[in-house]
C-alpha cells in the first residue's frame, strides 16, 4: 500500500515535469508571432480549448472537489496561466476577423468553466461534486489530446513531419502516459481515461514520425489542407503548427 502511494506521487511529479514542457512548447511559435507582429496562418482555437481544459482540471484537483490530487491542480494551474498568455498575445496580433472569432470562443470557454465551478460548489456535494467536475475535465482533456489529429492527417497526406516536431510528440506521449499511470494507481477514471487516450495518440504520433522522419521539410507549397493549427500543439505550430491535459492534460 505504501509503495503504491509512493509510485502514485512519483508519477504525478513526472507528469508535472512533462506537462510543463508540453505547455511551454508553444513559446517558440509565440516568439515568432511577437517578432513578426502577425499570427500568420495560425489558429488560436487550440490554445483557447487548452485553457478550458487546464481550468477544469485545476478545479477538479482541488481538495474540496477531488482529494489527493493537488499535483493535478499545480500543473494545470501553471498551464492555465501559460495558455492565458498565449491567447492574449494571439488577440493582440490577430487580424480583426480572427480576433473577433477567438474572443467569442474565449467568452464561451470562460462561461463553461464558471458554470461548472458554480454548479459543483452550490448544488453538489461530496462524491457528486467530484463526478460532475471529473466528467467535465475528462471530456475537454480528450478534446485537447485529440486536437493534433488534423496534423497527423496532414503528415499522412504529405508524407512529411515538417509540421509535427519530434519533441512535442514525445512529451505528448510522456505526459499522457505519466498521468494515465497516476490515474490507475489512484483508481481515478477521470484522470486515467483521458490520459490513456493521450498516451495512445502520442504513441501514434511517434510511429508516424519514425515512418516519415526522412521527409521532414519536403512539403510542397499548396499541399496543406486548410489552416495549419498552432499547438498541442495541444496545437502544432508552423515551425510547429499547434494545442497537452493535461491534464497537462489531465
Amino acid at each position: 500500500m505504501a509503495i503504491i502511494k509512493i509510485l502514485h506521487t512519483l508519477f504525478g511529479i513526472f507528469g508535472n515535469i512533462t506537462g510543463l514542457f508540453l505547455f511551454l512548447a508553444p513559446m517558440i511559435t509565440f516568439k515568432r508571432v511577437i517578432m513578426n507582429k502577425s499570427t500568420e496562418q495560425f489558429s488560436g482555437i487550440p490554445y483557447v480549448m487548452t485553457l478550458l481544459n487546464c481550468l477544469l482540471s485545476t478545479w477538479y484537483g482541488l481538495p474540496f472537489v477531488s482529494p489527493n490530487n493537488m499535483l493535478v491542480s499545480i500543473i494545470n494551474g501553471t498551464g492555465a496561466g501559460l495558455e492565458a498568455f498565449y491567447v492574449l498575445v494571439f488577440l493582440i496580433f490577430a487580424p480583426k476577423k480572427e480576433k473577433t472569432k477567438i474572443s467569442g470562443i474565449l467568452f464561451v470557454v470562460l462561461s463553461i468553466f464558471s458554470t461548472v465551478a458554480l454548479v459543483s460548489m452550490l448544488a453538489l456535494h461530496g462524491n457528486k461534486r467530484k463526478v460532475f467536475s471529473g466528467f467535465a475535465a475528462a471530456i475537454f482533456s480528450i478534446i485537447m489530446y485529440g486536437s493534433p489529429l488534423s496534423i497527423m492527417r496532414l503528415v499522412i497526406k504529405t508524407k512529411s513531419v515538417e509540421y509535427m516536431p519530434f519533441f512535442l510528440s514525445l512529451f505528448v506521449f510522456l505526459c499522457g502516459t505519466s498521468w494515465f499511470v497516476y490515474g490507475l494507481l489512484g483508481k481515478d477514471p477521470f484522470i486515467a481515461v483521458p490520459n490513456g487516450v493521450g498516451s495512445f495518440l502520442g504513441t501514434a504520433q511517434l510511429i508516424l514520425y519514425a515512418i516519415y522522419r526522412e521527409n521532414k521539410g519536403q512539403i510542397k507549397k499548396g499541399e496543406e489542407d486548410g489552416r495549419v493549427e498552432m499547438e498541442l500543439e495541444k496545437p502544432y505550430e508552423k515551425e510547429i503548427p499547434n494545442t497537452q491535459n493535461s491534464d497537462a492534460k489531465v
